[in-house]
C-alpha cells in the first residue's frame, strides 16, 4: 500500500486528486495539508511514501517546503505545478532541489478541455506506485545539487540565454565517438545535473537531450544545465548547427531529428509524427542519430518510465554504436534503462554518479 500525503491550499486541487489517486486499491492518501508547515507536521505524523506538493502556499512555500523534507525527511516529492512560464520555472528549481516529478495543476481544474483524462489518470498511478517503490533512494540528501564555483549565473526563466564557457585545456578523446544522446523521462532532472554538471566544459563532442516534459519547460532545464560549470547547453533551435562542447536540449511538444548537409549536422524540429505517445520521443532523435554517426553514436539511457528510447538504441547497435543504461539502484524509474538491459543492447549498466566518468571514458 502506497501512503499518500496531498499538499495543496486548495481544497478543490487536493480532493481532484484524492479522487484519481483513490481509484486505485494499492495507493491510500493518509491526510491533507493545506501549506508548508502544516505539510512537515504531517509528515511526522503520517510518514507517507509519496508526498504531492503546492509551489504557492501561505506560511511556508513549496519550495521552502520541499528543502526542508528533503533535508529532514527525504521521500519522494511530485510537484503540483501551473504550466505557465513562470511556473516551469519554479517547478525546474523543486526539481533541481530532489523533487522527482511534477503533476500540470491545470488537468484539475474546471474547464479543461481535449484532454484524455483517464490516460492521464492512469499514467499517473502506475507513475506514483513505481516512484514509491523506491523510496529507499531517498533516504540521504541528494548531492547533484552542490553547485561548483565556477559555474555559470543561471539566466532568466524567460528565454534561454546561453554563456560561452571559459577556455579550458583540452581533453584528451581516443575519437572514437562523434555524438552523445541523452534519453531520460521521470527523475530526469536531478540525474541530468549529476551527468552534465560533471562533463568537461570543453566536451570533445557534440551531445543531444531528450527529456520528456512540456513545452514550457524544457528552456528552464536547459538555463539549470548551462548553470553547473559542465559543457554547453541550450534549448534547440531549428536548423541549429551541430558543435562540439554544446549540448542541445530538444523542445518539449517537438521531435528532434538530424539532418547532414555536407559536413554539416543540424536540429530539425518537427511536431511530425504526432501519433507518438511522448513528444519529444527519444526514439526518433536515436535513431536519427544513429543513421547519421553509425558506429560513432554513444547513447545513454537514464530513469523513466516506459520504454521510449528501446527502438532507437536497437538502431545504435545494429550499427555497432555503443549504448550506458542508469542503473536499477540509482534509477528514480527503472522502466526505460530496464527495457534496454532486459533486450542486451545495453554496453555499459552504470551509476547514475559514475556515468560521466564512464561517457568520457568511452569517448
Amino acid at each position: 500500500m502506497v501512503k499518500v500525503l496531498i499538499v495543496d491550499d486548495s481544497v478543490f486541487i487536493c480532493k481532484a486528486i484524492s479522487r484519481i489517486l483513490e481509484k486505485d486499491p494499492n495507493i491510500k492518501v493518509v491526510g491533507f495539508a493545506h501549506d508548508g508547515l502544516d505539510a512537515i507536521d504531517k509528515i511526522k505524523q503520517f510518514d507517507p511514501d509519496l508526498v504531492t506538493l503546492d509551489v504557492e502556499m501561505p506560511k511556508m512555500n513549496g519550495i521552502e517546503a520541499l528543502k526542508v523534507i528533503m533535508r529532514e525527511y527525504p521521500r519522494p516529492v511530485i510537484m503540483v505545478s501551473s504550466l505557465t512560464r513562470e511556473g516551469a520555472a519554479v517547478t525546474i528549481e523543486a526539481l533541481s532541489l530532489g523533487a522527482v516529478d511534477f503533476i500540470p495543476k491545470e488537468l484539475y481544474q474546471s474547464g479543461s478541455v481535449g484532454i484524455n483524462f483517464e490516460k492521464i489518470e492512469q499514467q499517473l498511478l502506475e507513475k506514483i506506485k513505481a516512484i514509491a517503490a523506491k523510496k529507499t533512494a531517498f533516504s540521504a540528501k541528494p548531492s547533484a545539487f552542490v553547485y561548483s564555483s565556477s559555474s555559470r549565473p543561471e539566466s532568466s526563466p524567460s528565454s534561454t540565454v546561453v554563456t560561452e564557457p571559459k577556455s579550458a585545456p583540452p581533453v584528451t578523446s581516443r575519437g572514437l565517438f562523434d555524438i552523445l544522446v541523452i534519453g531520460v523521462s521521470t527523475g530526469g532532472p536531478t540525474a541530468l545535473q549529476k551527468v552534465i554538471g560533471r562533463l568537461p566544459r570543453n566536451l570533445p563532442i557534440p551531445g543531444v537531450i531528450i527529456q520528456h516534459m512540456p513545452p514550457a519547460f524544457t528552456g528552464p532545464l536547459a538555463n539549470r544545465l548551462n548553470s553547473l560549470g559542465g559543457p554547453l547547453v541550450k534549448e534547440a533551435e531549428q536548423g541549429e548547427k551541430l558543435e562540439r562542447g554544446k549540448i542541445l536540449v530538444v523542445p518539449g511538444a517537438y521531435h528532434l531529428q538530424l539532418k547532414k548537409i555536407g559536413s554539416m549536422v543540424t536540429a530539425v524540429l518537427s511536431e511530425e509524427p504526432k501519433d507518438t505517445i511522448y513528444h519529444p520521443s527519444i526514439d526518433i532523435t536515436i535513431s536519427s542519430a544513429a543513421d547519421i554517426f553509425k558506429n560513432k553514436t554513444l547513447a545513454v539511457i537514464l530513469t523513466g518510465m516506459g520504454k521510449d528510447g528501446l527502438e532507437g538504441v536497437r538502431r545504435v547497435k545494429q550499427f555497432g554504436g555503443k549504448v550506458i543504461a542508469q542503473d536499477e539502484g540509482s534509477s528514480v524509474v527503472y522502466g526505460m534503462p530496464k527495457a534496454v538491459v532486459d533486450e542486451g543492447l545495453a554496453d555499459r549498466i552504470v551509476s547514475v554518479d559514475n556515468i560521466a566518468a564512464e561517457i568520457m571514458r568511452m569517448i
